[in-house]
């Protein structure tokens, strides 16, 4: 007997799943299969915390889809030949999936789709991840758009609010008997997703991953701190934010489902709050746009002037700012959080980010692989946009000229030094209007270091440098 294979990939829910849905309409046996094969997606192979991410996420959609009357197939492997492999055992005649934007893996994917379909197999993928197609929105010549407002203002005409799919009450599995019943499933713990010496216990104390845990993270954004969201988002010491970027990566929430929860809600989309953390699902939409018009801007400068920097290399400096031991405590908060959380505040991304590619002046790429690895909401799109944003090389880019001070950034946004003293205890007695200064204070402070950099003389180094660009 016929059945479907539902290649799962970063869309791990049951709701607004197309793949799935349209797997389970044919009427035949489903079959969900994820396939570890991360060399696919190199050079962005993903990291150390994005993995610890995939384990628990596999392992929610794994019980998902048991109580779906499912099951979850893991492999390990190239992925056509898996395919292949499971569509020959299974008697499988269609693979369904749904649609990923890294350029490595749209080549990997058109490939896959061609070499199915020579082999006889319906071949069809499907979008799951974003509002609008990168393709679907174009300016008035039909090219890609490089700048924000005008490409969000045209999502927003196109439609964002678009109800989201069901999930399937249950999914019929291939009939036991001869040569049917399911396929072999690897155990979960043989993908080698988790850390061999244990250094996540900060991301299991801070994270829930699943379907579960991203609807419940939603609802309680919605009934607490959406309405202030305008605000709470630029205080990296309250919880004002959604935190729900990890969720949207691994695909265990949709942004139609978040849109589609807040106008449910009773809340305004063009006002408010909830205008602002739309726009803020916009600009997720933004770098996969760009990232898929432009995909080349993973590894060189959108502004191709930029080619010509002169960055520095120093491994020293480098290493402090990845530590949290710059000596700048909003800078070192922010790294700390990431170390310890694997997440950081936005607004603390954008601070160090200004201070690795102005004051440090080293490589935006540097900043780019370090979030990589380290962040569990590391996305190539997302991760790309802000790091080109930051060093003035991207779409829509601040102006190099526009360096934050880090100084100023903490006492206007972590005034009362919450922020620094959670993640840099030993500037917990500091006063308030010393904490984002602490060099200033006339004391030295046991086992905090100096500034790595001067402020001043390193801004005017940076804008020295931009004057060389052709």
């Amino acid at each position: 007997m016929a059945a479907t294979l539902v290649w799962l990939r970063r869309d791990l829910r049951l709701a607004d799943q197309p793949a799935l849905s349209a797997a389970a309409e044919r009427g035949l046996p489903v079959i969900p299969v994820f396939i570890h094969a991360p060399d696919e997606e190199a050079p962005w192979q993903p990291g150390a915390a994005s993995n610890w991410w995939l384990h628990h996420s596999l392992a929610r959609m794994g019980e998902a889809l048991a109580q779906a009357g499912s099951r979850l197939i893991l492999r390990r492997g190239g992925s056509l030949a898996t395919l292949l492999d499971l569509a020959r055992a299974t008697g499988a005649d269609a693979v369904f999936w749904n649609r990923l934007y890294e350029p490595a893996v749209i080549r990997r994917d058109q490939e896959i789709k061609k070499a199915l379909r020579e082999a006889g197999l319906t071949a069809t993928s499907f979008n799951a991840a974003l509002l609008q197609e990168p393709w679907q929105i174009t300016t008035g010549s039909g090219g890609p758009y490089k700048v924000f407002s005008p490409f969000w203002k045209a999502c927003r005409k196109a439609g964002i609010d678009t109800a989201p799919g069901t999930a399937p009450p249950q999914l019929p599995g291939p009939d036991a008997g001869a040569g049917g019943g399911w396929p072999s499933s690897e155990p979960l713990e043989t993908l080698d997703l988790l850390p061999r010496i244990r250094w996540d216990q900060g991301l299991a104390e801070h994270w829930t991953p699943g379907a579960a845990g991203a609807l419940e993270r939603l609802q309680s954004f919605v009934e607490d701190s959406v309405r202030a969201y305008a605000k709470g988002r630029e205080l990296p010491g309250r919880d004002g934010t959604s935190r729900l970027s990890p969720h949207l990566h691994f695909g265990e929430i949709s942004p139609r489902q978040i849109v589609w929860t807040l106008r449910e809600a009773g809340l305004d989309l063009d006002a408010g709050g909830a205008e602002h953390f739309v726009r803020e699902l916009g600009w997720r939409e933004f770098g996969h746009h760009l990232i898929y018009h432009f995909p080349q801007t993973t590894e060189e400068p959108l502004n191709p002037r930029f080619q010509h920097f002169p960055w520095r290399e120093a491994q020293q400096d480098l290493e402090a700012w990845q530590q949290g031991r710059t000596g700048i405590p909003i800078v070192d908060a922010g790294m700390r959080e990431l170390w310890q959380t694997g997440w950081m505040h936005n607004r603390a991304r954008m601070i160090v980010a200004s201070l690795l590619t102005k004051n440090l002046r080293l490589h935006w790429l540097r900043g780019a692989r370090w979030f990589w690895d380290t962040l569990v909401d590391a996305d190539l799109a997302s991760n790309t946009l802000g790091w080109q944003w930051a060093a003035g090389s991207g779409a829509d880019a601040a102006p190099y000229f526009r360096i934050f001070n880090p100084v100023l950034q903490g006492q206007r946004f972590d005034a009362d030094g919450d922020y620094v003293r959670r993640f840099v205890p030993e500037l917990e007695h500091m006063p308030d209007a010393k904490i984002h200064a602490p060099w200033q204070s006339g004391r030295k402070t046991p086992d905090y270091p100096d500034p790595v950099v001067d402020l001043k003389t390193s801004r005017e180094a940076a804008l020295e440098a931009f004057k060389t660009l052709p």
